[in-house]
Protein backbone atom coordinates (compact mmCIF):
# COMPACT_ATOMS: atom_id res chain seq x y z
CA UNK A 1 0.00 0.00 0.00
CA UNK A 2 1.16 3.11 -0.90
CA UNK A 3 2.35 5.53 2.34
CA UNK A 4 2.39 9.48 1.72
CA UNK A 5 4.91 11.28 3.59
CA UNK A 6 4.49 14.87 4.38
CA UNK A 7 5.88 17.66 6.17
CA UNK A 8 3.53 20.40 6.84
CA UNK A 9 4.37 23.99 9.08
CA UNK A 10 0.57 25.04 9.80
CA UNK A 11 -2.85 23.75 9.98
CA UNK A 12 -4.09 26.78 7.74
CA UNK A 13 -2.39 24.38 4.92
CA UNK A 14 -4.33 21.43 5.95
CA UNK A 15 -7.99 23.19 5.67
CA UNK A 16 -6.74 25.19 2.45
CA UNK A 17 -5.81 21.81 0.75
CA UNK A 18 -9.18 20.63 1.97
CA UNK A 19 -10.97 23.00 -0.03
CA UNK A 20 -9.15 22.34 -3.19
CA UNK A 21 -9.82 18.87 -3.68
CA UNK A 22 -13.38 19.67 -2.68
CA UNK A 23 -13.48 22.26 -5.78
CA UNK A 24 -11.86 19.61 -7.76
CA UNK A 25 -14.10 16.83 -6.63
CA UNK A 26 -16.98 18.15 -8.55
CA UNK A 27 -19.21 15.89 -6.19
CA UNK A 28 -20.23 12.53 -5.92
CA UNK A 29 -19.46 9.86 -8.87
CA UNK A 30 -22.66 8.39 -7.61
CA UNK A 31 -24.83 10.92 -8.96
CA UNK A 32 -27.19 7.83 -10.74
CA UNK A 33 -28.00 6.34 -7.49
CA UNK A 34 -29.98 9.63 -5.96
CA UNK A 35 -33.07 8.69 -8.46
CA UNK A 36 -33.02 5.00 -7.60
CA UNK A 37 -33.14 5.71 -3.83
CA UNK A 38 -36.32 7.93 -4.75
CA UNK A 39 -38.07 5.02 -6.15
CA UNK A 40 -40.63 3.21 -4.40
CA UNK A 41 -39.94 -0.22 -2.83
CA UNK A 42 -41.01 -1.74 0.04
CA UNK A 43 -38.19 -1.26 2.12
CA UNK A 44 -35.71 0.20 0.16
CA UNK A 45 -32.11 0.69 -0.59
CA UNK A 46 -30.02 2.06 2.39
CA UNK A 47 -26.70 3.87 1.80
CA UNK A 48 -24.32 5.04 4.27
CA UNK A 49 -21.05 7.07 3.38
CA UNK A 50 -18.06 6.05 5.88
CA UNK A 51 -14.34 7.24 5.57
CA UNK A 52 -13.16 4.15 5.88
CA UNK A 53 -13.45 0.24 4.65
CA UNK A 54 -13.41 -2.57 6.69
CA UNK A 55 -10.75 -4.20 7.09
CA UNK A 56 -12.23 -8.04 8.18
CA UNK A 57 -15.59 -9.26 7.63
CA UNK A 58 -14.57 -12.23 10.34
CA UNK A 59 -15.30 -11.00 13.92
CA UNK A 60 -12.62 -13.17 15.35
CA UNK A 61 -10.19 -11.70 12.97
CA UNK A 62 -10.36 -7.46 13.30
CA UNK A 63 -9.79 -5.05 15.82
CA UNK A 64 -11.16 -1.67 14.80
CA UNK A 65 -14.78 -0.14 14.32
CA UNK A 66 -15.08 0.62 10.47
CA UNK A 67 -15.35 -3.85 10.54
CA UNK A 68 -17.54 -3.79 13.72
CA UNK A 69 -19.76 -1.19 12.27
CA UNK A 70 -20.54 -3.80 9.27
CA UNK A 71 -19.98 -6.98 11.49
CA UNK A 72 -22.81 -6.11 14.08
CA UNK A 73 -25.29 -6.25 11.40
CA UNK A 74 -24.49 -9.83 10.10
CA UNK A 75 -23.64 -11.43 13.51
CA UNK A 76 -25.20 -11.79 16.71
CA UNK A 77 -24.18 -12.71 20.29
CA UNK A 78 -24.86 -14.37 23.39
CA UNK A 79 -26.25 -11.56 24.93
CA UNK A 80 -26.38 -7.65 23.93
CA UNK A 81 -26.50 -4.11 25.35
CA UNK A 82 -29.33 -1.29 25.24
CA UNK A 83 -29.43 2.14 25.05
CA UNK A 84 -28.69 2.18 28.36
CA UNK A 85 -25.90 -0.05 28.10
CA UNK A 86 -27.81 -2.59 30.42
CA UNK A 87 -27.03 -6.36 29.03
CA UNK A 88 -29.95 -7.71 27.56
CA UNK A 89 -30.77 -11.43 26.04
CA UNK A 90 -29.12 -11.79 22.39
CA UNK A 91 -28.89 -15.26 21.13
CA UNK A 92 -29.32 -16.64 25.04
CA UNK A 93 -32.54 -16.15 26.33
CA UNK A 94 -30.73 -16.23 29.72
CA UNK A 95 -28.16 -17.11 31.62
CA UNK A 96 -26.73 -17.68 35.40
CA UNK A 97 -23.62 -17.75 37.56
CA UNK A 98 -23.45 -21.26 38.58
CA UNK A 99 -20.61 -20.82 41.06
CA UNK A 100 -18.10 -17.83 40.88
CA UNK A 101 -16.16 -19.29 37.80
CA UNK A 102 -19.01 -21.21 35.83
CA UNK A 103 -21.63 -19.83 33.78
CA UNK A 104 -25.24 -21.11 32.52
CA UNK A 105 -26.59 -20.08 29.28
CA UNK A 106 -29.87 -21.16 28.18
CA UNK A 107 -29.90 -20.57 24.09
CA UNK A 108 -32.82 -19.38 22.29
CA UNK A 109 -34.64 -21.84 19.83
CA UNK A 110 -34.82 -22.20 16.38
CA UNK A 111 -32.11 -19.98 15.07
CA UNK A 112 -30.50 -20.55 12.22
CA UNK A 113 -27.76 -19.27 10.20
CA UNK A 114 -28.12 -17.39 7.07
CA UNK A 115 -26.54 -21.02 5.54
CA UNK A 116 -29.27 -22.18 6.78
CA UNK A 117 -27.21 -24.50 9.68
CA UNK A 118 -28.69 -24.42 13.22
CA UNK A 119 -27.62 -22.39 16.20
CA UNK A 120 -27.04 -24.39 19.49
CA UNK A 121 -24.96 -25.02 22.10
CA UNK A 122 -21.58 -26.34 19.68
CA UNK A 123 -21.89 -23.58 17.40
CA UNK A 124 -21.43 -21.59 20.41
CA UNK A 125 -18.34 -24.04 21.61
CA UNK A 126 -17.01 -24.34 18.56
CA UNK A 127 -16.86 -20.31 18.03
CA UNK A 128 -15.51 -19.41 21.10
CA UNK A 129 -12.50 -22.35 21.02
CA UNK A 130 -11.64 -20.61 17.68
CA UNK A 131 -11.23 -16.95 19.43
CA UNK A 132 -8.89 -19.37 21.93
CA UNK A 133 -7.10 -21.39 19.69
CA UNK A 134 -3.56 -19.90 19.50
CA UNK A 135 -2.66 -21.31 16.32
CA UNK A 136 -5.81 -18.66 14.68
CA UNK A 137 -3.98 -15.86 16.24
CA UNK A 138 -7.43 -13.80 17.22
CA UNK A 139 -6.31 -10.74 18.11
CA UNK A 140 -9.84 -10.36 20.44
CA UNK A 141 -8.40 -13.58 21.77
CA UNK A 142 -7.36 -11.30 25.22
CA UNK A 143 -11.11 -10.55 25.71
CA UNK A 144 -11.74 -14.21 26.59
CA UNK A 145 -8.09 -15.46 27.33
CA UNK A 146 -9.55 -16.32 30.84
CA UNK A 147 -12.22 -18.88 29.69
CA UNK A 148 -10.48 -22.56 30.29
CA UNK A 149 -13.97 -24.56 29.30
CA UNK A 150 -16.82 -24.24 27.58
CA UNK A 151 -18.91 -27.10 27.66
CA UNK A 152 -22.49 -27.93 25.52
CA UNK A 153 -24.29 -29.27 28.13
CA UNK A 154 -27.77 -29.94 25.81
CA UNK A 155 -28.72 -28.91 22.49
CA UNK A 156 -29.45 -25.71 23.93
CA UNK A 157 -27.57 -24.99 26.93
CA UNK A 158 -23.72 -24.03 27.45
CA UNK A 159 -21.65 -23.42 30.32
CA UNK A 160 -18.54 -21.58 30.33
CA UNK A 161 -15.98 -22.34 32.70
CA UNK A 162 -13.35 -18.79 33.88
CA UNK A 163 -9.66 -19.84 35.89
CA UNK A 164 -10.91 -17.19 38.20
CA UNK A 165 -13.79 -15.17 38.90
CA UNK A 166 -14.30 -12.56 36.09
CA UNK A 167 -16.89 -9.82 36.62
CA UNK A 168 -16.76 -8.22 33.20
CA UNK A 169 -16.96 -11.61 31.28
CA UNK A 170 -20.85 -10.88 30.54
CA UNK A 171 -20.14 -7.53 29.09
CA UNK A 172 -17.07 -9.01 27.09
CA UNK A 173 -19.29 -11.87 25.41
CA UNK A 174 -21.56 -8.53 24.28
CA UNK A 175 -18.34 -7.49 22.57
CA UNK A 176 -19.06 -7.91 18.67
CA UNK A 177 -15.58 -9.98 18.62
CA UNK A 178 -17.62 -12.79 19.76
CA UNK A 179 -20.31 -12.93 17.19
CA UNK A 180 -21.29 -16.41 16.32
CA UNK A 181 -20.13 -17.42 12.75
CA UNK A 182 -21.73 -21.02 11.15
CA UNK A 183 -19.84 -23.53 12.09
CA UNK A 184 -19.38 -25.12 7.81
CA UNK A 185 -17.69 -21.72 7.91
CA UNK A 186 -15.13 -22.17 10.83
CA UNK A 187 -14.81 -26.03 9.56
CA UNK A 188 -13.51 -24.44 6.36
CA UNK A 189 -11.29 -21.35 8.02
CA UNK A 190 -10.02 -24.65 10.11
CA UNK A 191 -8.77 -26.59 6.96
CA UNK A 192 -7.75 -23.40 5.64
CA UNK A 193 -5.40 -23.44 9.13
CA UNK A 194 -4.21 -26.46 8.53
CA UNK A 195 -3.14 -26.56 5.32
CA UNK A 196 -0.91 -23.05 6.03
CA UNK A 197 -3.56 -20.47 4.39
CA UNK A 198 -4.66 -17.45 6.39
CA UNK A 199 -7.37 -18.66 8.71
CA UNK A 200 -9.36 -15.24 8.31
CA UNK A 201 -9.77 -15.32 4.93
CA UNK A 202 -12.20 -17.84 3.86
CA UNK A 203 -15.26 -15.99 6.72
CA UNK A 204 -13.87 -12.73 5.96
CA UNK A 205 -14.78 -12.76 2.00
CA UNK A 206 -18.15 -14.92 2.42
CA UNK A 207 -19.15 -14.23 6.49
CA UNK A 208 -22.12 -16.46 7.61
CA UNK A 209 -23.93 -15.37 11.13
CA UNK A 210 -27.33 -15.25 12.43
CA UNK A 211 -28.14 -11.28 12.20
CA UNK A 212 -30.93 -10.01 10.71
CA UNK A 213 -28.50 -8.81 7.34
CA UNK A 214 -26.85 -11.47 5.53
CA UNK A 215 -23.64 -10.34 3.35
CA UNK A 216 -23.86 -10.00 -0.33
CA UNK A 217 -21.06 -8.48 -1.78
CA UNK A 218 -17.52 -6.47 -0.97
CA UNK A 219 -15.99 -4.63 -3.68
CA UNK A 220 -12.88 -3.61 -1.50
CA UNK A 221 -11.98 -0.28 -0.89
CA UNK A 222 -15.67 0.99 -2.63
CA UNK A 223 -18.49 -0.59 -0.86
CA UNK A 224 -19.85 -3.84 0.86
CA UNK A 225 -23.36 -4.53 0.23
CA UNK A 226 -25.93 -6.68 2.80
CA UNK A 227 -29.37 -7.78 1.94
CA UNK A 228 -32.23 -8.26 3.80
CA UNK A 229 -32.47 -11.91 6.21
CA UNK A 230 -36.13 -12.86 4.69
CA UNK A 231 -35.46 -16.12 7.56
CA UNK A 232 -34.68 -13.75 10.64
CA UNK A 233 -36.14 -15.04 13.66
CA UNK A 234 -36.71 -12.48 15.35
CA UNK A 235 -37.98 -8.68 14.23
CA UNK A 236 -37.18 -8.08 10.23
CA UNK A 237 -35.45 -5.24 9.41
CA UNK A 238 -37.46 -2.36 7.94
CA UNK A 239 -35.17 -1.69 4.57
CA UNK A 240 -34.10 -4.47 1.63
CA UNK A 241 -30.53 -3.45 1.63
CA UNK A 242 -27.50 -1.90 3.35
CA UNK A 243 -24.68 -0.73 0.98
CA UNK A 244 -21.36 0.89 3.39
CA UNK A 245 -19.95 2.89 0.66
CA UNK A 246 -16.38 4.14 1.24
CA UNK A 247 -16.20 7.99 0.66
CA UNK A 248 -12.65 8.97 2.34
CA UNK A 249 -13.13 12.53 1.44
CA UNK A 250 -15.09 14.43 3.49
CA UNK A 251 -16.93 17.22 1.18
CA UNK A 252 -17.77 14.71 -1.16
CA UNK A 253 -20.03 12.82 1.74
CA UNK A 254 -21.12 15.85 2.72
CA UNK A 255 -22.28 17.00 -0.85
CA UNK A 256 -23.67 13.28 -1.53
CA UNK A 257 -26.05 13.87 1.96
CA UNK A 258 -27.09 17.15 0.65
CA UNK A 259 -27.96 16.22 -3.05
CA UNK A 260 -29.58 12.37 -1.34
CA UNK A 261 -27.32 10.32 -2.99
CA UNK A 262 -26.77 9.01 -0.11
CA UNK A 263 -29.08 8.91 3.59
CA UNK A 264 -25.94 8.65 6.17
CA UNK A 265 -22.49 10.20 6.56
CA UNK A 266 -20.06 9.16 8.87
CA UNK A 267 -18.23 11.19 10.28
CA UNK A 268 -19.49 14.52 9.78
CA UNK A 269 -16.28 17.37 10.26
CA UNK A 270 -17.87 19.74 12.89
CA UNK A 271 -16.97 23.07 10.60
CA UNK A 272 -19.78 20.81 8.78
CA UNK A 273 -22.18 20.81 11.50
CA UNK A 274 -24.38 24.29 10.93
CA UNK A 275 -24.21 23.69 7.54
CA UNK A 276 -26.36 20.61 7.50
CA UNK A 277 -28.61 21.81 10.27
CA UNK A 278 -29.40 24.27 7.97
CA UNK A 279 -29.82 22.50 5.30
CA UNK A 280 -33.46 21.73 5.04
CA UNK A 281 -32.34 18.05 4.25
CA UNK A 282 -30.30 16.51 6.93
CA UNK A 283 -29.80 16.67 10.85
CA UNK A 284 -27.13 16.00 12.80
CA UNK A 285 -26.98 12.44 15.01
CA UNK A 286 -24.91 13.43 18.32
CA UNK A 287 -23.21 10.78 20.37
CA UNK A 288 -21.32 10.90 23.40
CA UNK A 289 -18.73 8.10 23.01
CA UNK A 290 -16.58 6.25 25.12
CA UNK A 291 -14.12 6.26 22.83
CA UNK A 292 -10.27 7.47 23.50
CA UNK A 293 -7.64 9.72 21.43
CA UNK A 294 -4.71 9.47 22.24
CA UNK A 295 -1.22 10.05 21.35
CA UNK A 296 1.56 7.07 21.72
CA UNK A 297 5.27 6.52 21.63
CA UNK A 298 6.67 3.70 21.04
CA UNK A 299 8.30 2.80 24.42
CA UNK A 300 10.99 0.15 23.08
CA UNK A 301 12.22 3.16 20.88
CA UNK A 302 14.92 5.51 21.84
CA UNK A 303 14.32 7.97 23.06
CA UNK A 304 10.92 7.08 24.16
CA UNK A 305 11.93 4.03 26.12
CA UNK A 306 12.84 6.93 28.72
CA UNK A 307 9.46 8.39 30.51
CA UNK A 308 11.14 11.72 31.20
CA UNK A 309 11.09 12.22 27.43
CA UNK A 310 7.32 11.38 27.40
CA UNK A 311 6.38 12.89 30.21
CA UNK A 312 8.03 16.03 28.19
CA UNK A 313 6.15 15.28 25.19
CA UNK A 314 2.44 15.16 27.24
CA UNK A 315 3.24 18.25 28.66
CA UNK A 316 4.15 19.94 25.56
CA UNK A 317 0.52 18.77 23.58
CA UNK A 318 -2.14 21.38 24.33
CA UNK A 319 -5.32 19.38 24.50
CA UNK A 320 -7.61 22.46 24.87
CA UNK A 321 -6.32 24.05 21.51
CA UNK A 322 -6.88 20.69 19.87
CA UNK A 323 -10.59 20.03 21.34
CA UNK A 324 -11.66 24.00 20.73
CA UNK A 325 -9.50 24.30 17.35
CA UNK A 326 -10.06 21.12 15.60
CA UNK A 327 -13.32 19.24 17.55
CA UNK A 328 -15.20 22.72 18.28
CA UNK A 329 -15.97 21.58 21.52
CA UNK A 330 -17.59 18.20 20.04
CA UNK A 331 -15.07 16.64 22.71
CA UNK A 332 -13.82 16.50 26.18
CA UNK A 333 -10.28 16.58 27.76
CA UNK A 334 -9.08 12.69 28.51
CA UNK A 335 -7.75 13.03 32.54
CA UNK A 336 -6.75 9.05 31.99
CA UNK A 337 -8.11 6.13 29.31
CA UNK A 338 -11.62 5.95 30.73
CA UNK A 339 -14.64 7.97 29.77
CA UNK A 340 -17.37 9.29 31.98
CA UNK A 341 -19.59 6.93 32.41
CA UNK A 342 -16.96 4.05 32.18
CA UNK A 343 -16.81 1.94 35.06
CA UNK A 344 -13.34 2.34 36.75
CA UNK A 345 -13.51 6.39 35.63
CA UNK A 346 -12.20 8.20 37.95
CA UNK A 347 -13.02 12.37 38.18
CA UNK A 348 -10.03 12.79 40.53
CA UNK A 349 -7.28 12.03 38.54
CA UNK A 350 -5.01 14.53 37.12
CA UNK A 351 -3.27 14.52 34.07
CA UNK A 352 0.08 15.77 32.89
CA UNK A 353 -1.29 19.66 31.72
CA UNK A 354 -0.17 22.17 29.16
CA UNK A 355 3.14 23.45 30.46
CA UNK A 356 6.07 24.14 28.06
CA UNK A 357 8.56 25.37 30.78
CA UNK A 358 7.97 21.90 32.18
CA UNK A 359 8.67 20.37 29.30
CA UNK A 360 11.67 21.90 27.90
CA UNK A 361 12.99 21.30 31.49
CA UNK A 362 12.27 17.64 31.55
CA UNK A 363 13.51 17.17 28.18
CA UNK A 364 16.85 18.71 29.75
CA UNK A 365 16.86 16.15 32.89
CA UNK A 366 16.39 13.39 30.18
CA UNK A 367 19.63 14.60 28.19
CA UNK A 368 17.89 15.86 24.79
CA UNK A 369 17.78 19.84 25.97
CA UNK A 370 18.92 19.84 21.58
CA UNK A 371 15.95 18.07 20.85
CA UNK A 372 15.66 15.08 18.22
CA UNK A 373 13.81 14.18 14.95
CA UNK A 374 11.34 12.02 15.02
CA UNK A 375 7.93 11.00 13.06
CA UNK A 376 4.25 11.10 13.65
CA UNK A 377 2.73 8.60 12.04
CA UNK A 378 -1.70 8.86 11.13
CA UNK A 379 -4.29 7.39 9.33
CA UNK A 380 -5.48 9.69 7.25
CA UNK A 381 -8.36 10.78 8.51
CA UNK A 382 -8.70 14.79 8.59
CA UNK A 383 -8.74 15.57 12.54
CA UNK A 384 -5.67 13.55 13.31
CA UNK A 385 -3.93 14.79 10.40
CA UNK A 386 -4.90 18.18 11.71
CA UNK A 387 -3.55 16.85 15.56
CA UNK A 388 -0.41 15.84 14.00
CA UNK A 389 0.18 19.26 12.75
CA UNK A 390 -0.70 20.50 15.91
CA UNK A 391 1.67 18.48 17.54
CA UNK A 392 4.44 19.39 15.35
CA UNK A 393 4.32 22.91 15.84
CA UNK A 394 4.75 22.43 19.59
CA UNK A 395 7.36 19.65 19.74
CA UNK A 396 9.67 22.34 17.90
CA UNK A 397 9.25 24.62 20.29
CA UNK A 398 11.24 21.66 21.77
CA UNK A 399 13.96 21.36 19.70
CA UNK A 400 12.37 18.73 18.61
CA UNK A 401 11.65 18.08 14.90
CA UNK A 402 9.07 15.74 13.82
CA UNK A 403 7.78 14.67 10.20
CA UNK A 404 4.78 13.47 9.77
CA UNK A 405 3.79 10.29 8.03
CA UNK A 406 -0.30 10.07 6.42
CA UNK A 407 -1.22 6.34 6.14
CA UNK A 408 -4.01 4.93 3.95
CA UNK A 409 -6.41 3.38 7.16
CA UNK A 410 -5.57 -0.59 6.21
CA UNK A 411 -1.33 0.40 5.93
CA UNK A 412 -1.81 2.56 9.28
CA UNK A 413 -3.27 -0.57 11.02
CA UNK A 414 -1.00 -2.93 9.62
CA UNK A 415 2.60 -1.51 10.36
CA UNK A 416 1.39 -0.16 14.14
CA UNK A 417 0.36 -3.23 14.49
CA UNK A 418 4.27 -4.53 13.37
CA UNK A 419 5.81 -2.01 15.72
CA UNK A 420 7.24 0.07 13.11
CA UNK A 421 6.19 3.64 14.12
CA UNK A 422 7.89 6.18 16.58
CA UNK A 423 5.02 8.50 17.60
CA UNK A 424 1.34 7.33 16.79
CA UNK A 425 -2.46 9.09 16.79
CA UNK A 426 -4.69 6.96 17.44
CA UNK A 427 -8.10 5.98 19.20
CA UNK A 428 -9.76 3.11 21.00
CA UNK A 429 -13.70 3.07 21.97
CA UNK A 430 -15.11 0.68 24.29
CA UNK A 431 -17.73 -1.48 23.67
CA UNK A 432 -18.27 -3.06 26.81
CA UNK A 433 -18.41 -0.03 29.04
CA UNK A 434 -16.03 -1.87 31.75
CA UNK A 435 -12.22 -0.59 32.27
CA UNK A 436 -11.00 -3.71 31.35
CA UNK A 437 -11.82 -3.58 27.94
CA UNK A 438 -9.35 -0.82 26.87
CA UNK A 439 -6.61 -0.44 29.97
CA UNK A 440 -5.63 -4.39 29.68
CA UNK A 441 -5.82 -3.58 25.69
CA UNK A 442 -3.57 -1.03 25.53
CA UNK A 443 -1.41 -1.05 28.37
CA UNK A 444 -1.02 -4.92 29.35
CA UNK A 445 2.74 -6.21 28.29
CA UNK A 446 0.76 -9.32 27.09
CA UNK A 447 -1.14 -7.37 24.46
CA UNK A 448 1.41 -5.51 22.29
CA UNK A 449 1.35 -5.16 18.51
CA UNK A 450 -1.46 -6.00 17.00
CA UNK A 451 -4.06 -6.88 20.22
CA UNK A 452 -3.69 -3.48 20.81
CA UNK A 453 -1.29 -2.12 22.96
CA UNK A 454 0.58 -0.08 19.87
CA UNK A 455 3.02 1.64 21.97
CA UNK A 456 4.72 -1.75 23.20
CA UNK A 457 4.67 -0.54 26.96
CA UNK A 458 5.51 -2.98 29.41
CA UNK A 459 5.16 -1.99 33.31
CA UNK A 460 5.02 -5.58 35.89
CA UNK A 461 3.49 -3.36 38.58
CA UNK A 462 0.92 -1.83 35.82
CA UNK A 463 0.58 -5.74 34.74
CA UNK A 464 -0.37 -7.08 38.08
CA UNK A 465 -2.84 -4.37 38.92
CA UNK A 466 -4.87 -5.09 35.56
CA UNK A 467 -4.34 -8.67 36.25
CA UNK A 468 -5.91 -7.98 39.92
CA UNK A 469 -8.38 -5.93 38.87
CA UNK A 470 -9.89 -8.81 36.48
CA UNK A 471 -10.29 -11.32 39.77
CA UNK A 472 -11.68 -8.72 41.94
CA UNK A 473 -15.02 -9.38 42.68
CA UNK A 474 -16.00 -6.03 44.33
CA UNK A 475 -16.50 -3.34 42.24
CA UNK A 476 -15.22 -1.02 44.93
CA UNK A 477 -12.01 -2.75 45.06
CA UNK A 478 -12.14 -3.65 41.26
CA UNK A 479 -12.89 0.28 41.03
CA UNK A 480 -9.72 0.83 43.59
CA UNK A 481 -7.63 -1.03 41.41
CA UNK A 482 -7.81 0.51 38.33
CA UNK A 483 -7.53 4.04 39.86
CA UNK A 484 -3.75 2.86 41.19
CA UNK A 485 -2.68 1.47 37.58
CA UNK A 486 -4.19 4.88 36.06
CA UNK A 487 -1.96 7.53 38.50
CA UNK A 488 1.36 4.70 37.32
CA UNK A 489 0.04 5.39 33.83
CA UNK A 490 0.03 9.22 34.52
CA UNK A 491 3.20 9.04 35.60
CA UNK A 492 4.93 6.75 33.34
CA UNK A 493 3.40 8.24 29.98
CA UNK A 494 3.09 5.64 27.46
CA UNK A 495 0.70 7.79 25.67
CA UNK A 496 -0.52 11.19 26.07
CA UNK A 497 -4.63 10.75 26.63
CA UNK A 498 -5.88 13.33 24.24
CA UNK A 499 -9.89 13.52 24.46
CA UNK A 500 -12.96 11.76 24.62
CA UNK A 501 -14.79 12.82 21.29
CA UNK A 502 -18.49 13.39 20.63
CA UNK A 503 -19.58 10.96 17.34
CA UNK A 504 -21.20 13.23 14.59
CA UNK A 505 -23.37 11.84 12.17
CA UNK A 506 -25.28 13.30 9.04
CA UNK A 507 -28.65 11.64 8.72
CA UNK A 508 -31.12 12.06 5.68
CA UNK A 509 -34.48 14.04 6.91
CA UNK A 510 -36.12 10.58 5.51
CA UNK A 511 -34.64 8.37 7.68
CA UNK A 512 -35.72 7.17 10.87
CA UNK A 513 -35.18 4.53 13.81
CA UNK A 514 -31.15 4.81 13.06
CA UNK A 515 -28.91 3.93 16.69
CA UNK A 516 -25.54 4.50 17.32
CA UNK A 517 -23.69 3.63 20.96
CA UNK A 518 -21.26 4.98 22.69
CA UNK A 519 -18.98 2.53 20.75
CA UNK A 520 -19.62 3.96 17.54
CA UNK A 521 -21.40 0.79 16.52
CA UNK A 522 -24.59 1.09 14.23
CA UNK A 523 -27.73 -1.05 15.06
CA UNK A 524 -29.78 -0.79 11.42
CA UNK A 525 -32.16 -2.86 12.57
CA UNK A 526 -35.04 -0.96 13.02
CA UNK A 527 -34.07 1.98 9.94
CA UNK A 528 -37.08 3.26 8.14
CA UNK A 529 -36.81 5.33 4.83
CA UNK A 530 -39.98 7.52 4.12
CA UNK A 531 -39.71 8.54 0.93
Amino acid sequence: MKITKIKLCSLAFIMLAGIFLTACSGGSSQDSSAAEMNETSEGGDLILAVFSDASSLDPHASNDVPSAVVQSNIFETLVDKDEENTIVPGLAASWEAIDELTWSFKLKEGIKFHDGTDFNAEAVKVNLERILNPDVGSPRSNLYDMITNIEAVSEYEVEITTEYPFSPLIAHLAHNSSGMISPASIEQANTDLANGDDPFNAISSNPIGTGYFQFDSWEPGAAIHLVKNDNYWGEAPKVDTVEFRVVPDSQVRLADLETGNVHIIDPVQPNEVARIDASGVAKIHRQSSASLSYIGFHNEKEPFGNPLVRQAMSHAIDRDAIISGIYEDYAIPAIGTLAPGTFGYDETLEPLGYDMEKAAALLEEAGYEDGFSTTIWTSDNPQRRAIAVLVQESLAQLGIDASIEVMEFGAYLDQTAAGEHDILIDGYSNPTGDADYQMYTLFHSSQKGESGNLTFYENPEVDKLLEDARRATVPEERAAIYTEAAEILTEDAPVSFLLHQEFLLGISNNIDGFEVNSAGIYNLQNVTINN
